[in-house]
């Protein structure tokens, strides 16, 4: 059986979904629908957020990742593509299970969005009470 060229993995924030390629490779680098991750996310800190499974893992040179996320906002996004990345080392690397268990990559953070129940205005918010 031919050995895959990537390895594959799902990862997931509130609605954001995010699909990744992890592809062995002399110089690492993400490249996030097309553009690379912080031209992708704008700011530092959301980029940070999807480096940090690399450099948790001590893979960051190591491996380029080519990911596709939609739905959400950005800061879903940035946190589905850390689980995905996270999952899909995993997978080449067993032993990084336990350093990315311990920094939490590996939970889907299961919070999203309360559904907006009937006579409210949004999921627990009432209209203001008149007294006449």
């Amino acid at each position: 059986m031919p050995s895959k060229k990537f390895i594959t993995a799902v990862g997931r924030r509130k609605t954001a979904i995010a699909t990744v390629r992890l592809v062995k490779a002399e110089k690492g680098s993400i490249v996030v629908n097309g553009k690379t991750a912080k031209e992708y996310f704008k700011t530092n800190e959301r980029a940070k957020i999807a480096e940090e499974a690399l450099k948790t893992a001590e893979s960051t040179e190591n491996y380029a990742v080519i990911a596709h996320v939609e739905g959400g906002g950005v800061a879903a996004q940035a946190d589905a593509l850390r689980h995905a990345i996270s999952r899909a080392l995993i997978k080449v690397e067993p032993n990084t299970r336990k350093v990315l268990k311990a920094a939490k990559f590996l939970k889907r953070d299961p919070r999203a969005k309360e559904r907006k129940k009937p006579g409210l205005v949004k999921a627990r918010k009432r209209k203001q009470w008149s007294k006449r």
